[in-house]
C-alpha cells in the first residue's frame, strides 16, 4: 500500500490542498519590514499581567510599522478549557486599551479574511495538511496505548536514556502501511506523529531575538502532530495558522524556547518561511512565602487584567507600566520625553529585561502621574466610562451633574505640580465623596476634629465664619487673609511661626482655624485646596452642612 493510499483511507473526505489554502490565503499586501503578530492565548485561566505583556509587544510593532495584529485563539486543550475562558481574554484585552485588527471579536463573531481566528474551528484546514504529510511520509499514524508509551518511558528512565518516543523506542514508525490500515479499518484509535528526520547529536543554530544566537540539538523525537480526537498540538497547529496566516513574528515566554527545534523542523520539511521567534522572560511575582515565582494564571487571581480593570487603573497607565517591563530604557526615554505619545518609543528586542518582577509600587507611581496630567474632560470621560461598568452609582451622580463634575475634578489639576492623589478611577470616589451631596448625604458622618475637639467652639468658629468673612467672590488672597482675621477674632494666631514662638500666648494657629472649617465642611482633616473646595459646594451646600454640626 502506498502512504498515498494510507493518505485517502485516513482522509477520504478531504479534496483541497495546501496550494489551495495558499490561494485562499494569500500573501499580505503589506509595505517592507511589516510586522505581522498574533496574541495566541489558551482559554484555560485567568489573564494576567504576565500574559498581557507579550499581547501589548505583539500589538504595538505591527502599529509602527504599518502591519497586521491578530487575536488567534488556541482551544486545542479543551480538558482545560474554563467556562467563559474566551470572553474573559478579549475583555481583558479590551480593558488594557489593546486594539487588534483581525481576529476573534465575541465568542460568535470574527473579523478578518484569514479565519477562523480558532482554532477548534480549523479542523478542515489541519486536515489537509495532515493528508498531506501522510502522502509524503512526513507522518505516520500511531496506535501505541498509553500504558505501553509509559513501560517505553520506565524503561528509558531504568537504563538512563534519554526519555521519549524516537529511532527504535518510535514503535509503529516502522509498521507497514497495510499493517496501519488494518488498524484503521479495524477503529483503533491512533495519533498522528511526525516521522522526524533529526539527528540529536547534530546542532541546530537559530537566532532569537531575544536570546541571540541559541543552540540545540536537532529534533530527533516523533511528536505528536495530531491528537487521538482529531485536534492538533501546539506545535502542528503553530505551523499551519502561523504559516497561512504569515505571521512574520512569534512572541511568546522563554519555557517555549526549547520547542524551536521542533518547529524549526516542521518549517523545513514544508518548505516554509519560518516567522521570527522573540522568547521572553516570564513575569516574576514575591508570593505570600517570600518565594520568587512566575505568575500562574490558575493561581494569581489578583494579577488578573480585569482585577486591574475593575480596581480602575487607567488603561494607559496599565501600557506604561508594561514598556517598562518591556524594554529596560523606556524609563529613560519616558523621563527624556515626557509628553510623547508611546507608540513614538523605538522598542528593541536587544533592551528586553530577562524575568521581569512585578512591581506594583511602580505601577502606582506610573498610574498617579498618568491620571494627574489628564485634563478635566478626558479625566471626566474616562471616569464615566469606568463608572459605567464598575461603579453605577457614581455614573448616574456623574452624567447628571456633568459641569459640577468637571469643577470636583478640576480641582488642583491646572497648577505646575498638580494633585497626585489619585492612583485609580475608584479613588476618585473614595477621595471626593464628600463634593457629592448624594455620597455626603448617605455616609454615616465621622468627623475627623484635630486639636481643637470642643463642639460649642468649633460651631461658634464656625458659624462666625459664614456670616462675618466668607464671601464666595472673593478671590484666593483675600480669602486667606479672611481666614486669619477669624484666627484673630478667636486667639489664634494669624502664622504658624508665632504660635511655634509663643504657644501659651494662642488657643492654636491658623492651620487649626482652617482645619476646623475643612472638617465642618467635609468631615475630613485632609483634602486638597479648601478655597476651591468651598467655591464649587456653594453657600447653600455649605449652610446645609453647618446645620448638621
Amino acid at each position: 500500500m502506498t502512504n498515498k493510499e494510507l493518505a485517502e483511507l485516513m482522509y477520504p473526505n478531504v479534496t483541497m490542498t495546501i496550494k489551495d489554502l495558499e490561494e485562499k490565503f494569500p500573501k499580505r499586501a503589506l509595505k517592507e519590514g511589516a510586522i505581522v503578530s498574533r496574541y495566541a492565548p489558551s482559554p484555560t485561566g485567568f489573564v494576567h499581567m504576565g500574559n498581557m505583556l507579550s499581547c501589548f509587544i505583539e500589538s504595538f510593532l505591527p502599529k509602527q510599522t504599518g502591519g497586521v495584529f491578530f487575536l488567534r485563539i488556541e482551544d486545542t486543550d479543551q480538558k482545560r478549557e474554563v467556562k467563559g475562558g474566551i470572553e474573559n481574554i478579549i475583555n481583558s484585552i479590551n480593558s488594557l486599551g489593546i486594539e487588534y485588527d483581525e481576529g476573534v471579536v465575541s465568542g460568535d463573531e470574527q473579523k478578518g479574511a484569514y479565519g477562523p481566528y480558532i482554532q477548534s474551528q480549523r479542523r478542515e484546514i489541519y486536515d489537509v495538511f495532515a493528508k498531506y504529510m501522510i502522502e509524503n511520509d512526513i507522518a505516520y499514524p500511531c496506535f501505541c496505548r498509553e500504558e505501553e508509551l509509559e513501560e517505553t518511558r520506565k524503561f528509558q528512565r531504568n537504563n538512563k536514556l534519554r526519555i521519549g518516543y524516537y529511532a527504535k523506542y518510535a514503535r509503529c514508525r516502522f509498521l507497514k502501511n497495510e499493517e496501519r490500515a488494518e488498524k484503521i479499518k479495524q477503529g483503533l484509535p491512533y495519533t498522528i506523529r511526525l516521522k522526524s528526520t533529526g539527528n540529536f547529536n547534530h546542532k541546530v543554530k537559530f537566532k532569537d531575538l531575544v536570546k541571540g544566537e541559541v543552540v540545540f540539538p536537532e529534533n530527533d523525537q516523533d511528536i505528536v502532530l495530531i491528537k487521538s480526537d482529531g485536534i492538533p498540538v501546539y506545535h502542528f497547529a503553530h505551523l499551519v495558522d502561523d504559516h497561512l496566516m504569515h505571521t512574520t513574528h512569534v512572541l511568546r515566554g522563554e519555557d517555549w524556547l526549547s520547542s524551536v527545534p521542533i518547529h524549526i523542523e516542521l518549517f523545513k520539511r514544508f518548505n516554509f518561511e519560518q516567522p521570527k521567534y522573540a522568547h521572553l522572560g516570564l513575569v516574576m511575582i514575591v508570593d505570600e512565602n517570600g518565594t520568587k515565582r512566575k505568575i500562574s494564571k490558575r493561581k494569581d487571581q489578583d494579577f488578573t487584567v480585569l482585577n486591574y480593570a475593575k480596581v480602575g487603573f487607567p488603561s494607559g497607565a496599565l501600557q506604561e507600566y508594561l514598556m517598562t517591563i518591556a524594554n529596560t530604557n523606556f524609563e529613560g526615554w519616558r523621563s527624556a520625553n515626557p509628553d510623547k505619545p508611546l507608540i513614538d518609543f523605538p522598542f528593541s528586542f536587544s533592551k528586553v529585561g530577562s524575568n521581569p518582577l512585578f512591581d506594583y509600587s511602580k505601577l502606582v507611581n506610573i498610574s498617579k502621574n498618568y491620571i494627574s496630567k489628564m485634563d478635566k474632560e478626558t479625566l471626566y470621560n474616562e471616569l464615566v466610562n469606568w463608572s459605567s461598568k464598575y461603579d453605577l452609582e457614581l455614573n448616574d451622580i456623574l452624567v447628571n451633574n456633568k459641569d459640577y463634575s468637571l469643577a470636583v475634578l478640576n480641582i488642583e489639576r491646572e497648577k505646575k505640580k498638580p494633585r497626585k492623589d489619585y492612583v485609580t478611577y475608584s479613588d476618585i470616589k473614595k477621595y471626593s465623596w464628600y463634593m457629592f451631596n448624594d455620597l455626603f448625604n448617605k455616609e454615616k458622618k465621622e468627623y475627623e476634629w484635630q486639636s481643637v475637639t470642643d463642639l460649642d467652639e468649633i460651631r461658634n468658629i464656625v458659624k462666625t465664619y459664614f456670616t462675618k468673612y466668607y464671601d464666595i467672590g472673593d478671590d484666593h488672597d483675600t480669602w486667606f487673609d479672611k481666614l486669619k482675621l477669624l484666627a484673630k477674632e478667636f486667639s489664634y494666631a494669624e502664622e504658624v511661626k508665632d504660635y511655634k514662638e509663643n504657644p501659651s500666648k494662642y488657643k492654636g494657629s491658623i492651620t487649626d482655624i482652617a482645619t476646623i472649617i475643612r472638617v465642618a465642611i467635609t468631615t475630613k482633616s485632609q483634602t486638597p485646596d479648601l478655597y476651591e473646595i468651598l467655591h464649587i459646594l456653594g453657600i447653600d451646600t455649605i449652610n446645609e452642612r453647618i446645620n448638621l454640626l
